[in-house]
């Protein structure tokens, strides 16, 4: 260990003086706190040339629950495993995209991806299909960001292979172009 060429400060020693100076700082910024205090806040504003205007209620997205997904599931029920919410088509109210598949008791049952929105009587529906369980792919990765869906799409390569065991992974994108979700794949697919 390497000497110092100072000799110790006689203030790096801490020793009660020092607890008792500074309690005396703090005891006097909280005196002084306390009496000198700002004006009053007002929320009034001169109504001279001004109009109030109040602002839009915020629009709440579409849940799930209650929703007829275009899902055949027999004698189990149709059970939503992700949701996301965002203005897809740009009307400033937002839709839900739900990822629904079959509540089997067993197995790797395929996953539909919907888009919801609210109906005229306030009720939700579906009104796109993104992914349709028919075509067995199970939707991981998935996110709803500046008016996309995006989604990672495990699937498999022939009708061989087990469904517990998917060996193609796809990603996808949905954006709506004015009348439709189209489709694209920022990468293309690969095994997994």
């Amino acid at each position: 260990m390497q000497q110092s060429a100072v000799p110790e400060l006689a203030h790096a020693q801490t020793r009660p003086i020092h607890w008792v100076a500074t309690a005396t700082a703090v005891a006097g910024v909280v005196a002084l706190s306390s009496v000198v205090q700002p004006g009053s806040a007002t929320a009034a504003q001169s109504t001279t040339g001004t109009r109030t205007q109040s602002a839009p209620a915020a629009v709440q997205p579409p849940g799930t629950a209650g929703v007829h997904f275009p899902l055949q599931c027999g004698p189990v029920k149709a059970v939503v495993t992700k949701k996301a919410t965002g203005d897809l088509d740009g009307d400033g109210r937002p839709e839900t995209v739900a990822v629904v598949h079959c509540d089997a008791p067993m197995g790797t049952p395929p996953d539909g991806l919907y888009v919801l929105t609210r109906a005229a009587g306030g009720r939700p529906r579906v009104v796109a299909t993104l992914v349709d369980p028919k075509n067995r792919h199970t939707v991981t990765g998935f996110a709803v960001r500046s008016g996309k869906v995006s989604a990672t799409l495990l699937g498999y390569s022939t009708d061989s292979v087990p469904s517990c065991c998917p060996d193609v992974k796809t990603p996808a994108e949905w954006r709506w172009n004015g009348n439709a979700f189209i489709r694209s794949a920022p990468a293309g697919s690969h095994s997994v």
